[in-house]
């Protein structure tokens, strides 16, 4: 007996149990970008390596550790993507949509990491993503910032997320900030773990993120990045709170708050839960002004996001929020002489005049209590039973599956019928 093939560990299947869950998160989340005017762009899962490396920094973990990478049979170096907004900037340039010009744009689909597998960790994971160019100002970080705080609210979920933001200036302001945390940090290397000491001359900002306590102890007397940001970073950042406060979004102001991609400036943000234990942040994201010039094309500003889907299906089923609409509305029971293709043309009216219903046909023949059976197993709410009597007649017989009831009605106001029962 052969042996069976299991799926790549941190590579996860999605069953049919749990792709509703999916889809109303999906939904949800593009329902949202739509209502505020964005477009879908869609970008290969394959990129060509360098695009990764540029675009996210040398030095970052993602780079260094996490990514897939493989030689192609042109010897050219080929990365599963680890995130979006590289490849979306990517094809921004080369297909001509981001020089002087304004683009609101969202994408979602698998992306890939090759990190220790935990609950919300995976090493493919489905991210959705927006990404703004052309606008510089800070009504652009505010609007992307409430675009985000919508999918909360519509969730359901607006009392288990909070929002942290901060500033991280330019990479000028950035630069003269990092060579005073150096400096401080050499004053306490014997306090810093190895993962820090090694970040400390190649990413010292992200020394900040570090979970270790005894360095964050020491970190409470090290100098702060907004004593380094000019007037107009400042002011910057000054009108984006002012935006979230007058639209009524609740946040704290995080100092250590720098996110883990070199391509950042100026504002930052994260969305955080408490439900999720360890792997608590479900959004982030923030400004990258000179990544577009980065990667060859002209300056361009832009802002964006990601989220990932898993944490926010994980969310859903730890506060029990995940009901859904059940699959099947209404099930076709058949059974006699000539009413299988009765049944077959009475749904493809259905589904023709009530497009909004979910309709399942019986197959594979059977008894009725065979077919009732089915019908309770995929959660259908109504039964439409065709006998031989029905064909003849010209009649279908509707069954209320959640409260027994049982009436006739002719075929021709079944249409009717339907309607109200589901309150289509």
């Amino acid at each position: 007996m052969a042996k069976t093939i299991q799926a790549i560990r941190g590579m996860n299947d999605c069953l049919p149990t749990q792709s509703p869950v999916w889809q109303k998160v999906e939904n949800c989340l593009k329902n949202v970008v739509a209502s505020y005017g964005y477009n879908e762009i869609r970008t290969p899962i394959v990129e060509m390596t360098h695009l990764f490396s540029r675009a996210i920094g040398e030095v970052t973990d993602v780079v260094e550790k996490e990514m897939y990478t493989f030689d192609d049979r042109n010897g050219d170096s080929l990365t599963l993507r680890p995130e979006g907004t590289a490849g979306c900037v990517r094809a921004g340039i080369e297909n001509g949509l981001l020089y002087n010009q304004e683009q609101r744009l969202w994408y979602t689909g698998p992306m890939f990491r090759h990190e220790r597998p935990q609950k919300g960790r995976y090493r493919q994971f489905h991210q959705f993503g927006v990404e703004v160019f052309g606008l510089a100002t800070p009504d652009t970080d505010a609007e992307v910032i409430m675009l985000s705080s919508k999918f909360w609210r519509d969730l359901g979920v607006e009392k288990h997320v909070r929002l942290e933001i901060n500033s991280i200036g330019s990479s000028e302001e950035r630069q003269e900030y990092r060579t005073a945390l150096v400096a401080f940090l050499e004053q306490h290397v014997d306090v810093l773990d190895e993962d820090c000491k090694r970040r400390m001359h190649t990413n010292p900002l992200r020394v900040l993120d570090s979970k270790n306590p005894e360095v964050q102890a020491i970190l409470k007397d090290a100098p702060r990045l907004s004593e380094y940001l000019n007037e107009e970073s400042k002011q910057h950042f000054s009108q984006v709170c002012e935006l979230l406060d007058a639209a009524g979004i609740e946040y704290t102001v995080n100092e250590r708050l720098v996110r883990g991609l070199d391509y950042y400036n100026r504002t930052v943000f994260e969305w955080i839960t408490e439900s999720l234990g360890a792997q608590g942040t479900v959004c982030a994201g923030g400004r990258y002004d000179g990544l577009v010039e980065q990667l060859g094309g002209k300056a361009t500003p832009g802002f964006g996001f990601g989220l990932g889907i898993e944490r926010l299906v994980l969310m859903l089923e730890t506060l029990e929020l995940n009901d859904v609409r059940r699959s099947v509305d209404v099930y076709v029971v058949t059974a006699g002489e000539g009413t299988t293709m009765a049944g077959m043309k009475l749904a493809e009216q259905l589904r023709d005049q009530l497009p909004s219903i979910r309709v399942m046909n019986h197959l594979g023949g059977g008894n009725f209590k065979k077919q009732f059976k089915r019908a309770d197993k995929v959660g259908a709410a109504v039964a439409l039973v065709l006998g031989e009597n029905e064909v003849q007649d010209n009649t279908v017989v509707l069954k209320d599956l959640v409260g027994g009831e049982q009436s006739t009605h002719s075929q021709d106001d079944i249409i009717a019928k339907l309607s109200d029962v589901l309150s289509v």
